[in-house]
């Protein structure tokens, strides 16, 4: 943005060129457009037998163990028992700090 400080010049830099004038420049002819992207150049099929030869079969994965469905259940249902029995321990513990905080402020 161009601007000008001063006093009623200020408009000079706004108004028409007087006439006889001669035109302004014309500006400079555009770059012409830049070449586009023709795509990939066409791939031809691989010749038959290009993949090396298979030395070595790997043997079959074996089998997991079976899992214990029952067994599983009853553990997460005692580890389920020991964290609510934390909890509430800790729960406990945290309000009689509170009571004993709150005791001390009274007095």
């Amino acid at each position: 943005m161009t601007t000008r400080n001063g006093g009623p010049a200020d408009d000079e830099f706004w108004r028409r060129p007087a006439d006889g004038t001669p035109p302004p420049p014309e500006p400079p002819a555009a770059e012409p457009p830049a070449p586009t992207y023709p795509g990939p150049p066409p791939s031809a099929p691989p010749p038959p037998g290009w993949r090396p030869p298979v030395v070595m079969q790997p043997p079959a994965p074996r089998e997991l163990p079976r899992q214990d469905g029952a067994g599983i259940e009853q553990e997460e249902r005692s580890a389920r028992t020991l964290t609510y029995g934390i909890g509430m321990i800790a729960a406990a513990v945290l309000v009689v700090v509170i009571c004993l905080l709150c005791s001390r402020a009274l007095f």
